[in-house]
């Protein structure tokens, strides 16, 4: 059986020879023992499956499983025990997504800190090998979550400042900060991380358009408190719980039976050819910024279900394997499959751009999306 510390320099090779793992950060990940950051039962595969494991049923594999470059789930539908586990929300990040996150933030010694998301207190440890305790300040939501964080961090010998809060209002106790780390997902990026973070300071976040998709943005805060910066790469990560979004129910949307007074038009543009493609969806996600989605599935086919957040209007396609048109029905002021439509028409007609032509500005009073100049706006 390998020792943690044998599997740690293996995960460091591994992750500098990627060359996600950066040369000013192999000491700290080479320092930080990242099993003792996790809980005794956690879930992960290297198949990337959730198959639950146990440190005293299976104490090697759940070792290698903490050295391995996979994701590693660590809480299940906001700590409740009792029924079947159905949405993971907290986790152990995958260590490339790690060190490429902290690589985007591009601190030096001498930077303050603020993390949103202290999770297994992991990453907060790795900053505070990197900066010093007095330089890093986390903020966890969760008090179970919290407390094991701070426990963990405490016994690896790291004593950054932890708080339990709510991450959308950042901490204004220690602000300003050099930079800011989310680990958690968002919507659109919260007013008070730009009133927090000095001017020329960073933000590095992942971001999770409510229709699909994600990615890192990197942004720069400016002069005016405003920010704006690229997207770096595709990301999925757990929403920030202040900004999950449950839809309205069908029959607001749609009184009495199905198709209602929708208008019925037909299309060659196969929705299950933007769903599935991360990149095609989060192109047209960040043009379409108030609308989400449901999917039923019925015989060989499936209904995609279109809706806007202002609960007036809807739209559904008929995905029929096979089929080279597909049925569409609309209702409402607006024409949600057409608007997606033309979305994903114009994606494909800028050469499919990747994520770091998108990028994003934001201001105390909302972001927009932007494609290869902050003057080229999507919506």
């Amino acid at each position: 059986m390998s020792t943690a510390e044998e599997l740690r320099a293996a995960l460091v090779a591994t992750l500098t020879e990627s060359g996600s793992l950066t040369a000013d950060w192999v000491p700290s990940v080479a320092a930080v023992p990242r099993h003792a950051f996790l809980p005794e039962r956690f879930w992960a595969d290297e198949d990337g499956g959730d198959t639950e494991w146990r440190r005293d049923k299976d104490p090697e594999r759940w070792l290698r499983l903490a050295y391995a470059d996979v994701p590693i789930v660590t809480q299940w539908d906001d700590g409740a025990e009792d029924g079947e586990h159905t949405v993971p929300t907290s986790s152990a990040s995958m260590p490339t997504m790690v060190v490429e996150m902290l690589a985007d933030l591009d601190t030096e010694p001498g930077h303050r800190v603020l993390e949103i998301g202290t999770g297994t207190g992991y990453n907060a440890a790795l900053l505070t090998h990197r900066l010093g305790a007095e330089m890093v300040s986390t903020v966890e939501v969760d008090p179970g979550v919290t407390s094991a964080a701070r426990s963990a961090l405490r016994a690896a010998g790291f004593a950054p400042e932890v708080v339990c809060g709510d991450g959308s209002l950042g901490w204004p106790v220690a602000a300003p900060y050099d930079r800011l780390i989310s680990t958690v997902s968002l919507r659109t990026i919260p007013p008070a991380w730009l009133a927090q973070t000095r001017p020329g300071g960073v933000i590095v976040s992942p971001v999770s358009p409510l229709l699909g998709g994600g990615a890192i943005v990197r942004l720069t805060v400016g002069d005016d408190g405003t920010a704006s910066g690229r997207f770096t790469r595709s990301s999925a990560f757990m929403l920030l719980r202040q900004q999950r979004y449950d839809g309205a129910p069908v029959d607001d949307y749609l009184p009495g039976e199905w198709p209602g007074d929708s208008e019925q038009s037909w299309t060659k543009v196969d929705p299950e050819a933007i769903g599935d493609d991360w990149l095609s969806l989060f192109a047209c996600a960040l043009a379409l910024p108030d609308v989400y989605y449901r999917r039923n599935d019925y015989g060989e086919g499936r209904t995609w279900w279109l809706f806007d957040t202002a609960v007036t209007s809807w739209a559904t396609v008929d995905s029929v394997p096979g089929e080279s048109r597909f049925e569409v029905r609309q209702s409402g002021p607006r024409r949600l499959w057409d608007e997606m439509e033309a979305a994903h028409n114009r994606w494909t007609a800028a050469g499919r751009p990747g994520y770091d032509r998108y990028g994003l500005t934001v201001t105390p009073g909302g972001q927009t999306a932007w494609l290869d100049d902050p003057g080229n706006v999507l919506l």
